[in-house]
């Protein structure tokens, strides 16, 4: 059962499907669903229900933003059982607070990312102390159809785990913008700013991909002496450049996961 028919809901829903997760397998529960939530039921015959009352999941997936998370376990605590595996991915929402909510202990806690969309997505995932290595099997067939699951034994870590790759497309995607803005006020029109901006971040990812140089070697496969990539990247790399910027940004995300998770 999947509670939450949002974008990352539904990006892992359509993963599990295209893995070949029977549809009858899959029940979708959201009190509002949208378009998108309707249009993926009709196309694959899954079941759409507005509260989970009534049902008994084996495996219970909260994809629900951690602002309300608190009233959703309240409701979903008759439908809880035993046999039941809650995987959350709600940022900052701890392990605790999930089994408090669900008067439950078999708790899994993760974070994907929007890419788990195309199968292109990372999920971290720590498992609470009731879930043995049965029950992490079964979280990890799930999550692997969204892309590479990394495990971790300390749960504090998954905080940054949030700001890093979690929230992390989001910093590429606004790299983008600035690429094609400073295109713009370079004099090239709108257009093939764009085109050129977006084009780059997704042949560079590509080429990430496939080539198992580190990140810094294919950087300096790009940088002739003297060059203009180097005179670029002395203003990137400089005092107060990207390096610094990141660090500051990937930091205040983690405080907000950390925050999130106090309610």
């Amino acid at each position: 059962m999947l509670v939450g028919a949002g974008k990352m809901g539904l990006a892992l829903a359509r993963g599990w499907l295209d893995a070949d997760l029977p549809p009858s397998n899959l029940v979708l529960v959201d009190p509002n669903p949208g378009d998108a939530a309707r249009e993926l039921a009709e196309d694959y015959g899954l079941t759409l229900n507005t509260e989970a009352s009534g049902l008994q999941p084996n495996v219970l997936v909260l994809a629900v933003k951690p602002q309300v998370i608190d009233p959703v376990m309240e409701a979903l605590r008759p439908v809880v059982g035993p046999q039941t595996l809650a995987i959350s991915i709600a940022a900052g929402i701890d392990i605790a607070r999930l089994s408090r909510g669900l008067d439950m202990g078999r708790v899994v806690r993760t974070m994907p990312n929007t890419p788990a969309q195309i199968g292109k997505g990372i999920t971290g995932a720590v498992a609470g102390p009731d879930v043995g290595p049965e029950g992490r099997d079964v979280a990890e067939a799930l999550l692997r159809a969204a892309g590479p699951v990394v495990w971790f034994e300390d749960e504090g870590q998954l905080d940054a785990v949030t700001a890093v790759s979690g929230s992390g497309p989001a910093y590429v995607f606004h790299l983008v913008e600035a690429l094609a803005a400073a295109g713009r006020r370079q004099g090239l029109p709108d257009a093939i700013a764009d085109q050129l901006a977006r084009q780059t971040v997704i042949g560079s990812a590509a080429l990430l991909e496939v080539d198992p140089a580190p990140p810094a070697v294919l950087r300096q496969n790009v940088t002739s002496p003297n060059g203009t990539t180097q005179a670029g990247l002395e203003v990137l790399m400089g005092e107060g450049g990207l390096t610094d910027l990141i660090d500051r940004t990937v930091d205040a995300a983690r405080r907000r996961s950390e925050e999130l998770g106090r309610g």
